[in-house]
């Protein structure tokens, strides 16, 4: 394996039409991360030494999104590939090494893929240029990439300038390239512009090379999937739906169980633990674990949550941001939890917010309760002790101390802290009229009937 020092250039200048989408066609998630950001953390696991993203229409957007997680140069006006990567040899003044070229929307190229491109450049025949080829089912409208048993390329060509011969060739052009960074611009400067749409096209670079004598190589994929482009929303679902097929095997492979995997939706960083257990129809956006043992019931929505040993979420609970459940600790269906920790053993069966909120082991948390955490300009938290018990339709007004084996009887509105052991009881009294309702019912009856007549 090569250790040559690589950077990364990735196109990202294009303007997306096809998405018709006020966002950013490289910052269209798939399973909660911009497809831009899985490429880029696929090259970063490689350790390059730079990555420049090349923006154009939505540039704010695509730099708002990067930060400072890589540097950004403009091409405008968009006069073709070859052109894009050459508004990035500024940035990369000085630097020696490889350069690999990458597409924010080809999100999926592995870093494996990326480290054989690298690693071909630097094989005994040292070719000026690596091509990346894959091979699909159907070439349609791809450029062909004539080449030999070695890899050694003979011809790149446009589907449309291809002869017969050359269209029946399996192996297409995915558009990535790497080459050693003085080769990619200098060959870059010999591209021209003469061709039907006027622009400078990337693949020129290898015919040029060959023309010079030089060696040019492809590298080909097994997986044709990898190298997908992203250009619409049928293809956006089609990526996400593969990736999500994908994370299913996997985390059948590593011991939890799906009873429906095609209904279960991941993030691209949920984890589990062995012996979890996963019903139908759960959604896990991002910033999700779950450890071991723990059941998560349909119809469930979790995010930013961590789920303790043993826990039972659901069905139809909701976890937000920051809500934390103990081992062995219980929501079921209507319960939402945010900002809120559930002590081991701790349950809350039904029909509950929890918001800002510290629960004990073993506190029990009847139907219907609310923590009123705001009061329209700020969040105040809840404390509940180890063993209290609070009644159904209670509201816990926060901010507010339970005590430990506390009791909050049923409906009560408790606005002041309740000491360890003691019973809150806040009702209005209770008044009893006899045969009220009797006397009520027979003169209401009478008045209806005289109506009729």
């Amino acid at each position: 394996m090569s250790h040559h020092e690589f950077a990364a250039i990735i196109l990202a200048a294009g303007k997306g039409t096809r998405m018709k989408s006020a966002l950013h066609k490289v910052l269209h998630p798939i399973a909660g991360r911009p497809m831009l950001k899985h490429l880029m953390a696929s090259v970063e696991a490689l350790g390059p030494k730079k990555q420049v993203v090349v923006v154009g229409a939505g540039r704010e957007q695509v730099e708002g999104a990067l930060g400072d997680t890589a540097e950004t140069c403009l091409q405008e006006p968009q006069l073709g590939t070859g052109h894009a990567v050459q508004q990035a040899q500024e940035r990369l003044a000085g630097f020696k090494g490889d350069v690999l070229v990458l597409y924010g929307d080809v999100p999926f190229v592995r870093g494996e893929t990326m480290q054989a491109m690298l690693d071909r450049l630097h094989a005994e025949d040292a070719p000026k240029v690596v091509v990346l080829g894959f091979e699909p089912d159907d070439a349609l409208a791809y450029g062909r990439v004539i080449a030999d048993d070695a890899g050694r390329i003979a011809k790149m060509v446009e589907f449309k300038d291809a002869s017969e011969d050359e269209r029946s060739c399996r192996l297409c052009n995915s558009g990535l390239m790497a080459a050693r960074a003085e080769d990619m611009f200098a060959l870059l400067d010999r591209v021209g512009n003469d061709n039907v749409q006027g622009e400078y096209y990337l693949p020129d670079i290898v015919n040029i090379a060959i023309s010079d004598g030089d060696v040019c190589a492809a590298v080909t994929t097994a997986d044709p999937g990898e190298v997908a482009g992203i250009n619409s929303r049928g293809e956006l679902a089609a990526a996400e739906a593969l990736w999500q097929a994908e994370q299913r095997a996997h985390w059948m492979a590593e011991g939890v169980t799906l009873r429906a995997p095609e209904t279960v939706f991941f993030s691209w960083d949920t984890q589990l633990g062995r012996d979890v257990t996963i019903d139908p129809n759960v959604v896990f956006g991002p910033g999700v674990t779950v450890a071991d043992g723990a059941h998560i019931k349909s119809f469930s929505h979790l995010e930013g949550a961590s789920v303790g040993e043993k826990a039972q979420v659901g069905p139809y609970a909701r976890l937000r941001p920051g809500a934390v459940m103990a081992k062995d600790s219980f929501v079921g269906n209507f319960v939402e939890m945010k900002n809120a920790h559930l002590g081991e053993g701790a349950k809350a069966s039904h029909l509950t917010y929890l918001g800002d909120a510290e629960v004990g082991a073993r506190a029990n948390i009847g139907a219907g309760t609310i923590t009123c955490n705001y009061d329209g300009y700020f969040k105040y938290r809840t404390v509940i002790g180890e063993g209290a018990f609070i009644g159904s339709n209670s509201a816990l007004i926060a901010p507010v101390r339970i005590g430990r084996d506390a009791i909050v009887a049923a409906g009560s509105a408790v606005t002041s802290d309740v000491a360890d052991g003691d019973l809150r009881m806040v009702r209005g009294e209770q008044i009893v009229k006899p045969g009220w309702a009797d006397r009520f019912h027979d003169a209401m009856r009478k008045k209806k009937a005289a109506k009729k007549d």
